[in-house]
């Protein structure tokens, strides 16, 4: 994902105001994305070029033994918290550059602070652990198939973003991991204004979620990524109870009405807690959680008929998603108890989402099958639907051929452990050659993507100050 200087196209839309374009073409141009060592390197570095303003404290130690730290970025003046939380999910690292740039702009620049008005609390890395599993594709070759061969994602009760603890209705949740707890403290010490959780999606366009509307905001938050080339998601919602307030940006509900929302649509509670939202709700925090894909698609925001059942579209996922849950249910069941390395990070979240498939193909087709799907499709939910098909055979069947390469890596020369690591390891080989036939896209500059993350960050924090 090699780039020019991100920035340097930038268009001066009267969207987005003259300081913050001017702002954004300090995004640097990257080659890489940053594993787990650059990045406490980086935020070490910030902390001693700038002691005047910046101090980083260790504020929690990740299951695997990883110290967690925040960089403290304030002056001598009391003004409200601000908590930015790169690698919430740690298959998403375009946050960790997006962090380190904040750090860096901020301390390096007083009028930029004085304009922002905040005092800072930037988590550079959440969850190292993860991150450290998904390093195998952050220098590239950008292909879809190198990111697949290496992507690490965690199951629902293990990740950072949603294990807080929540208690609504039927709804009890009260295990939250290492790495979630110290964002916790984070959040009840300083009862942050705005917090901005930087997370990425995979292929398409870019979209947000924002615990609740904010109209100046956001027509620099759909502006930015258009003047620099990178469309606005406006295909399938990653929810089907997503709440849009505004093109490609959607509530980020507080666990009360996420609740209500679940049940009116007859949908159960995911196996995890709560989020960043929900937990911060209590103290009144904006959030704003940009996402941003890898591989841009032009047409994400293609609203034209296409011609296309969206009945017909949604059946076709949901069919692929049941199939590809029958194909990893029965190896996971198989192979379970002929394992070497049975609790395995890749192991738990493997099987874990193998087993889910089935049921969430099930729930896409009973979707097909009610009236208000009986309509003709847009071009971008077309598509957006058969990406997701091929994202959901290359990351979880990747997690789980993965695995059974290592098994056998390791010397484990099981009868069940052999045939479904040969048997995966084929399929997986024709899933991967569908998705290169099928989608044939650019991958994105980084730089590109840093910028709009830094644009969300920085555009909801004078939004607040009123200097927007």
């Amino acid at each position: 994902m090699t780039n020019t200087a991100a920035g340097t196209d930038t268009v001066h839309s009267e969207q987005i105001p003259v300081w913050l374009s001017t702002e954004l073409a300090t995004v640097p141009a990257y080659d890489a994305f940053a594993g787990v060592d650059a990045l406490v390197a980086g935020v070490h570095a910030i902390a001693r070029e700038y002691p005047d303003c910046a101090a980083l404290h260790r504020v929690g130690t990740s299951r695997q033994g990883e110290p967690l730290w925040c960089l403290t970025i304030s002056e001598d003046v009391q003004r409200p918290s601000a908590l930015v939380v790169g690698l919430p999910h740690p298959n998403e690292p375009i946050g960790g550059l997006t962090a380190l740039h904040l750090a860096r702009r901020l301390c390096a620049d007083p009028a930029l602070r004085a304009r922002l008005a905040h005092t800072w609390h930037i988590v550079v890395c959440a969850d190292p652990d993860g991150l450290r599993l998904n390093e195998g594709w952050l220098a590239g070759p950008f292909t879809r198939a190198h990111y697949a061969r290496h992507f690490y994602r965690p199951e629902g009760d293990e990740q950072v973003e949603w294990t807080f603890p929540v208690a609504v209705g039927e709804v009890y949740h009260d295990r939250p991991i290492p790495e979630t707890e110290a964002l916790m403290r984070l959040i009840d010490q300083h009862r942050p204004a705005l917090l901005a959780a930087l997370h990425n999606g995979e292929l398409g366009g870019a979209f947000y979620y924002l615990s609740r509307a904010e109209p100046r905001l956001h027509g620099v938050l759909k502006a930015v990524p258009q003047s620099i080339g990178i469309p606005l998601h406006g295909g399938e919602p990653e929810s089907p109870i997503a709440v849009p307030l505004d093109q490609a940006i959607f509530l980020s509900p507080d666990a009360e009405s996420f609740h209500e929302r679940l049940t009116a649509a007859g949908i159960p509670w995911p196996p995890h807690g709560g989020s960043t939202t929900m937990y911060s709700a209590r103290y009144g925090t904006f959030t704003v959680l940009s996402e941003l894909p890898y591989w841009s698609d032009p047409a994400a925001d293609d609203h034209t008929p296409s011609g296309i059942s969206y009945a017909a579209s949604l059946t076709r996922l949901g069919e692929g998603v049941v199939e590809l849950g029958e194909v990893l249910t029965r190896a996971v069941d198989d192979v379970e108890g002929h394992l070497l390395a049975p609790s395995s990070p890749l192991w738990t979240a493997g099987s874990a989402f193998a087993r889910v498939q089935e049921p969430s193909g099930r729930s896409i087709l009973a979707r097909a099958g009610r009236p208000e799907s009986d309509r003709e499709a847009t071009v971008a939910e077309v598509r957006s639907l058969g990406n997701s098909l091929h994202a959901h055979r290359l990351r979880f069947a990747g997690m789980v051929n993965r695995v059974l390469q290592g098994e056998i890596a390791m010397g484990n020369v099981r009868e069940p452990v052999r045939v479904h690591a040969a048997a995966i390891a084929a399929r997986y080989e024709t899933w991967l050659d569908e998705d290169a036939a099928a989608i044939q896209l650019e991958p994105i500059p980084i730089g590109k993507l840093v910028t709009v993350q830094y644009a969300a960050v920085i555009g909801a924090a004078a939004h607040l100050a009123g200097t927007l």
